[in-house]
């Protein structure tokens, strides 16, 4: 088990340094980290990706918590557009979760991957979206943080490559729509875990340790490492050339991607 924990320990690293250095959620690396440790451990093969995804939306709790802690004293959560989002975040991150509770192992991988393959390239060819429009109503900034809320649960992760793309699209700075993507990532993994807790509560073929789908050893020992990390990848991201970072992690996702694809 022990070596088990030091993965889970490097992973944790290692997502807090990236989300901190380049402000992508780390579940795009916890994800796919977690099947792999999964698999070693012996879990069953039906229920791992689930209990990968739900473990992720856990622990982007706290780490949203500490970056939203860390941009609203810098004044650029836009909090009134993070309120009129919440909702459609919450009830889209429960309806993800119930539709992954549906989809088998291999079904959600594919997903994964897929889904990892596009923000790939996306930060490769860094496509980003030109302001267009003001922020719509309020039935249609639900009905978009919705659609956001969904995917970040079906794939565990927070929500910011959609998030930030939305939010430029409609005249936020870069810097507030961040911010305030990263405060909206809250209530994203809230009800994800939620839903994959409860979605997941009755499955027998989870691993002593687990509630649903969410796997507390991976959970905790994440969850720590990413807090203590965030911070120096913030120092780094003053201090490195993040564009060439950027297209290295891009790689990496990719990498991560196809072997999710067709390797598992």
């Amino acid at each position: 088990m022990m070596d088990y924990l030091l993965l889970y320990l490097a992973v944790g690293l290692f997502a807090g340094f990236v989300a901190g250095l380049l402000g992508v959620g780390g579940g795009l690396i916890i994800v796919p980290a977690l099947v792999l440790a999964f698999r070693a451990q012996g879990m069953d093969a039906a229920v791992l990706v689930h209990l990968a995804i739900g473990t992720s939306l856990a622990t982007i709790i706290a780490t949203s918590i500490s970056s939203m802690y860390a941009h609203h004293r810098h004044g650029a959560v836009r909090w009134p557009v993070f309120w009129r989002m919440t909702p459609g975040f919450v009830v889209g991150s429960l309806l993800g979760a119930l539709l992954a509770r549906a989809i088998p192992g291999t079904g959600l991988r594919t997903i994964f991957g897929v889904f990892e393959l596009l923000v790939a390239a996306q930060m490769a060819l860094q496509w980003r979206a030109s302001a267009k429009r003001d922020l719509p109503g309020t039935v249609n900034t639900t009905l978009v943080a919705g659609v956001i809320g969904f995917v970040s649960s079906v794939v565990g992760i927070g929500g910011g490559t959609m998030t930030v793309p939305f939010l430029t699209w409609c005249h936020v700075h870069i810097r507030q729509a961040v911010a305030t993507s990263a405060a909206c990532g809250l209530p994203i993994a809230i009800a994800g875990a939620v839903g994959f807790t409860l979605f997941g509560w009755l499955d027998g073929r989870l691993p002593a340790g687990s509630t649903g789908y969410v796997y507390w050893p991976a959970l905790a020992v994440i969850a720590v490492a990413s807090l203590l990390m965030a911070p120096v990848g913030a120092w780094a991201a003053h201090r490195l050339p993040t564009e060439i970072l950027r297209k290295v992690f891009a790689l990496l996702l990719a990498v991560l991607g196809v072997r999710m694809l067709w390797f598992g």
